[in-house]
């Protein structure tokens, strides 16, 4: 049985398995999925993601989690709560990748506003942060519609990123 994490009226996200890379290579094989991403991946790259994905619920108890049409059980993408890097110091970051023709249904938003909850209800964290190529407009709008305001500009991964964040 797969471990339901959360559902919010339409979405289920659960743990990802190793089950999961033909479903995450929906989104990892599209290169306007992965526009700002640093490239698409093949399936053992995306092997290496699950094994990480993996390796932070170990570690944290959260991660990237599998999101799925609650009524279907139909893949539409993930969505979790993940470590990141900011100033030296270790900051949790809700982000997002979903598969190309699930765009524009909400349902970024709703499993982002979902994570935006659970960290702070369930973790206990008083600030949450998502990091977003200056260019990703998209990402940006899914942020702002979960009450995150940029903070902050860095170059990270070879790029300008805003860094959005809200406190609790």
């Amino acid at each position: 049985m797969d471990e339901i994490v959360m559902t919010t009226e339409r979405l289920s996200l659960r743990k990802m398995t190793t089950e999961d890379v033909r479903n995450l290579m929906q989104i990892f094989s599209d290169p306007e999925a992965m526009k700002y991403y640093p490239a698409t991946m093949n399936e053992e790259e995306a092997m290496g993601w699950i094994t990480r994905t993996l390796g932070n619920y170990e570690k944290l108890g959260v991660g990237f989690w599998i999101v799925e049409d609650k009524a279907t059980g139909r893949f539409l993408g993930q969505c979790g709560i993940i470590p990141q890097e900011l100033d030296g110091a270790d900051v949790m970051e809700i982000a997002y990748l979903f598969v190309r023709q699930e765009w524009g249904n909400g349902y970024a938003t709703e499993s982002a506003k979902a994570c935006k909850e659970y960290g702070f209800q369930s973790m206990g964290l008083k600030k949450m942060y998502s990091f977003i190529d200056a260019n990703n407009s998209p990402s940006a709008r899914v942020a702002e519609r979960n009450g995150l305001n940029v903070e902050t500009t860095i170059t990270k991964w070879g790029k300008n990123v805003l860094v959005y964040s809200v406190s609790r």
